[in-house]
């Protein structure tokens, strides 16, 4: 169980500031991404530009594995724009 955060156009489209989810302990970005869109399938126009923050470091949607432990935070953090 991890505990999915969202900002900003996330936290909008998925109607939720932050939820927890059950995916497997060992799982990539990538799929990570497709776990939380099969519960909040409006966040499917982000997948290009968003990015994750698990346990506070950056990570890109892609093969890169992540071991996941209970109780951690996955931030969803879309494009922000501003200046």
């Amino acid at each position: 169980m991890v505990v999915v955060l969202y900002f900003a156009r996330s936290a909008e489209l998925a109607g939720v500031r932050s939820e927890t989810v059950s995916v497997p302990q060992r799982i990539t970005s990538l799929q990570l991404w497709d776990e939380i869109v099969k519960r909040r399938s409006r966040l499917a126009v982000l997948r290009d530009q968003v990015v994750f923050a698990v346990r506070q470091e950056y990570v890109l949607l892609g093969d890169q594995l992540l071991v996941l432990q209970s109780g951690d935070e996955v931030a969803i953090i879309p494009p922000i724009s501003g200046g």
